[in-house]
């Protein structure tokens, strides 16, 4: 079975979103596109949700902080990520309400 080869400009884009997203502080949230934009992934928010949904489960990396675009938590309030996004968000003293948080107030970078 042939093993399927990542791309190296692929692989140095990873690299980058991954550290852009480590860069992430406690308390802020930041969006799909705003992410993918700082990584240089222009218009890459899907890409961006994609990568996240692919890390794995014990990953260190706050993967929660990332929000759509309007501050919504895209995650369904009945999974166990969803769940644990909010719980997570509301430990680091951000205010969730109706599932939004308020972007201007806690989001990155300012």
């Amino acid at each position: 079975m042939s093993e399927k080869r990542i791309p190296e400009v692929e692989l140095a884009t990873r690299e980058v979103f991954w550290q852009v997203l480590a860069s992430i502080p406690p308390g802020r949230v930041t969006s799909y596109g705003q992410l993918a934009k700082l990584a240089g992934m222009g218009r890459g928010a899907r890409l961006a949700g994609r990568w996240l949904g692919q890390l794995p489960a014990d990953t260190e990396l706050p993967w929660h902080r990332v929000l759509n675009s309007v501050g919504q938590l895209s995650l369904s309030a009945d999974s166990p990520s969803g769940q644990e996004q909010h719980q997570r968000l509301m430990a680091e003293g951000v205010i969730i309400n109706n599932r939004r948080v308020d972007m201007k107030r806690f989001g990155w970078p300012d």
